[in-house]
């Protein structure tokens, strides 16, 4: 995260840029509609704990590069048209002026619709919601996100 950065950020180059560290995840999954009936328990919903490594590309405006902490990260390239490419998946993209970004792409004959804000420099939100080409309620997910902030050396104490 850069310290000229404004928050929020105003631009997708900032606000991309923005996104840059290693994260603490918090993620909630929930199966909505008639597959979270199939289950005799909790199996509608599950939550994890996870690390995630964001690092900024170079661009225009930009991409990040965004996967598990010690596993392979896959590559999101934004345009400045409002589209966004993630391997063979295209999408669009829209930051709205209240600072959160969000996504829509078609996967597996379903709208995947994701939006990610900052409520402070260092939580970060995302919610997800996939819907069904049927209309039927699908999948959803919420995550909390904590950047890892490095402390300052810790200065040796003055001999007297």
């Amino acid at each position: 995260m850069s310290e000229s950065t404004s928050f929020p950020p105003a631009t997708i180059e900032e606000f991309l840029r923005f996104c840059e560290g290693e994260w603490m995840s918090l993620r909630s999954r929930f199966v909505l509609g008639s597959d979270a009936d199939a289950g005799e328990g909790d199996e509608w919903h599950s939550s994890e704990r996870g690390e995630l490594v964001v690092r900024y590309l170079e661009g225009s405006p930009g991409g990040l590069s965004v996967g598990p902490k010690d596993q392979a990260a896959r590559d999101l390239l934004f345009e400045a048209d409002g589209s966004f490419r993630v391997g063979e998946h295209q999408g669009s993209w829209i930051l709205w002026p209240d600072g959160s970004l969000e996504l829509v792409s078609e996967q597996n004959g379903a709208e995947l619709r994701e939006r990610i804000w900052f409520n402070k420099p260092n939580l970060r939100l995302r919610s997800t919601i996939e819907q069904p080409s049927d209309g039927l309620p699908g999948r959803a997910s919420f995550s909390s996100e904590i950047r890892r902030v490095s402390k300052p050396a810790a200065s040796s104490p003055a001999t007297a």
